[in-house]
């Protein structure tokens, strides 16, 4: 009683103002951003994903502290593009780089740029495709992960991790970039899986040769898992995470044939988990459309700045907040398969259940360098198992043919068959929903600068 008297006399004696005498709330600090990122990820093989080959359980760990989305998808199937468009918040055609390994515009501004702007220290570590011209990509280069993703070994340091997280009371966004599961597989332990015991993805054709490389892949999820388990730990021990948002993303799918370099959700189709201690509740889902392209744009936000005009990407942090159940209402694919092959365009848009596919060149066979050299057949192509397979086999000649002969138009309701086998293109119940999409598809191409079938053709290479 007698402090609350005293309390009113001394509020009263300076005119109600407590000042010095009463400590000032906090101002709030900016978080810190951690984006681990895998490199050519089957996310259905992630056991918080449905996957039943292996239990990612760091993985998984994040997923039950935070957000998993459903629905986040690349738009361009392959590395280099889909990097440039995390970092840039434009679309493949928009920010240059819309074919594998073509450089980004050298006039373009990065999250490097943005971050910094907002008081931020942005590095990265790992695989470092898409960190040229340093002019748009401002990234401190930390040294610990592997920066080659066909390199044979991925050792990896935290030290280096390690002194940029601790450095100072600086905010920082840190992209550690492993390069599992990339190709050639050739790190983690296979002994923990059985060949005959694997469950091969829909998309392949069921042959031992496939089962081995597949349990090779599976070993550098684990490797992946396990490092996404060294960064959260190393986050506690330096007391890190409790002002720090963890990001884990997929990437696009793996390098099977019918997955990576396609428009099917097998490589489009990706992953994100999001844990941000008191303000993502932990262990929800969310089925809101994003695309990579959001994700600058929701770091900006989120960071506190204002909404960068001209990006083709929009900040999510709505979501995030569990303010909102949505963030856009169509996703957009766009796959140019120069210099991995021949010429072969494809374009896609998609809401979260049905999936319009435009081949824009359907007289021609799809071809891939990679996985269909037939000068390179020496016992390790998946691919020449599968067509000699299909030479007798009903189920794996649907397959290699569905890979090779496209028709112009697929339409596939992804709820329904989400393994896309089952073409709706000629459905009469589905032509204004095809319609409607395929408008909308048009639009957009148009919208970007997007010549379509023009554009996937040889570039001269511009001298650094």
């Amino acid at each position: 009683m007698r402090l609350t008297l005293l309390t009113g006399l001394l509020l009263s004696l300076l005119g109600g103002s407590f000042v010095g005498f009463v400590q000032q709330p906090p101002v709030a600090t900016k978080p810190n951003v951690i984006i681990i990122m895998a490199d050519d990820l089957d996310s259905r093989q992630l056991s918080c994903y449905g996957g039943k080959n292996l239990q990612t359980r760091h993985i998984d760990a994040l997923a039950s502290e935070g957000l998993k989305f459903n629905h986040i998808y690349a738009s361009e199937a392959m590395c280099v593009p889909t990097r440039a468009s995390l970092f840039t918040g434009l679309y493949p055609v928009r920010h240059g780089s819309f074919q594998n390994h073509k450089p980004v515009y050298n006039n373009l501004k990065s999250v490097g740029h943005y971050l910094a702007d907002l008081g931020y220290r942005v590095g990265l570590t790992g695989k470092d495709h898409s960190t040229k011209p340093k002019t748009v990509f401002p990234f401190e280069i930390v040294t610990g992960f592997e920066p080659n993703c066909v390199a044979a070994t991925d050792d990896y340091s935290l030290e280096g991790v390690k002194e940029y997280i601790t450095r100072d009371k600086k905010p920082y966004c840190l992209f550690v970039m492993s390069i599992n599961p990339h190709t050639p597989w050739t790190v983690g332990d296979t002994t923990e899986f059985h060949a005959d015991k694997v469950i091969l993805p829909p998309y392949c054709v069921d042959t031992k040769l496939t089962r081995r490389q597949f349990v090779k892949y599976l070993a550098e999820v684990r490797r992946l898992d396990n490092q996404v388990g060294d960064i959260t730990r190393l986050l506690k021990e330096t007391g890190q995470d409790k002002n720090t948002i963890v990001i884990f993303l997929g990437e696009q799918g793996a390098q099977f044939p019918g997955a990576k370099w396609n428009l099917w959700d097998a490589g489009q189709k990706s992953s994100m988990l999001v844990k941000w201690p008191g303000t993502v509740k932990p262990r929800t889902e969310t089925n809101a459309l994003v695309q990579y392209e959001d994700i600058t744009p929701t770091l900006i936000d989120l960071a506190g700045g204002k909404p960068v005009a001209g990006l083709d990407g929009k900040s999510f942090l709505p979501v995030l907040r569990g303010q909102s159940q949505q963030a856009r209402d169509v996703a957009y694919g766009i796959h140019n398969n120069i210099p991995e092959g021949n010429p072969y365009p494809i374009r896609s848009i998609r809401d979260t259940r049905y999936k319009l596919i435009l081949n824009l060149t359907p007289n021609d066979d799809y071809y891939n360098r990679f996985m269909m050299n037939a000068e390179k057949r020496d016992g390790n192509s998946v691919w020449f198992s599968w067509t000699d397979r299909a030479a007798n086999d009903p189920k794996a000649k649907q397959i290699t043919e569905r890979f090779v002969k496209r028709p112009a138009v697929e339409f596939y309701d992804t709820q329904t068959d989400p393994s896309e086998f089952h073409n709706l293109a000629n459905d009469p119940a589905q032509q204004n929903r095809i319609q409607q999409l395929r408008q909308k598809l048009e639009a957009w191409m148009k919208q970007q600068g997007d010549t379509g079938a023009a554009l996937d053709i040889t570039y001269a290479k511009k001298p650094e």
